[in-house]
């Protein structure tokens, strides 16, 4: 009778366990999941800006519109989280493009509604990265756990996968000149 009691607390214990575990991945996936909302959300105020920003821009400098259609054409986001990252940072690449023609003119460096559309992008792409830094640290937190041993045995069996990690290049991000002596 003991043997049989022995076993019963046994497999009492694994399935508590295994339940804990399973919880703590639905935790974990969650957190995923609402950081990533959070990094949406700051593309998203990022987009709303863009046709203002390129407005503004369009009135000084009508001749090079290359750089704009190519920024407005890339405002369409894909899902998956690399390729968002990529399209990310090719966006940056345009803003940082159209920033720097900006500084050609010297009117339009000095218009106020120019400067603040700076300012709002500056803002927004600093909560960018502390929505990547957020989500990039859950992920983390999450591919440790389905990586781990004993719950890589709960992550195999309800298929949970590591989320991918999201790398952005912003737009105030500049590259540092290069220094030789």
């Amino acid at each position: 009778m003991s043997g049989t009691l022995v076993t019963l607390i046994i497999v009492a214990a694994v399935i508590v366990w295994g339940v804990l575990v399973y919880n703590r991945f639905i935790r974990r996936k969650n957190v995923v999941q609402e950081a990533w909302s959070g990094i949406d959300v700051q593309l998203k105020r990022r987009y709303n800006l863009i046709p203002n920003l390129v407005e503004t821009v369009k009135g000084y400098r009508k001749h090079e519109t290359e750089v704009l259609s190519q920024l407005t054409q890339q405002r369409t986001g894909s899902q998956q989280v690399a390729e968002r990252g990529e399209k990310e940072t090719e966006i940056s690449q345009a803003i940082q493009n159209l920033l720097a023609v900006a500084e050609d003119y010297p009117d339009l460096k000095a218009n106020q509604n120019f400067l603040d559309l700076q300012n709002n992008l500056d803002e927004i792409e600093e909560q960018i990265q502390q929505a990547r830094r957020y989500y990039n640290g859950a992920v983390r937190d999450f591919n440790t756990l389905v990586e781990s041993f004993p719950s890589n045995i709960i992550a195999k069996y309800f298929r949970f996968r590591n989320a991918e990690f999201f790398q952005i290049d912003l737009a105030t991000h500049r590259t540092l000149p290069k220094v030789e002596f």
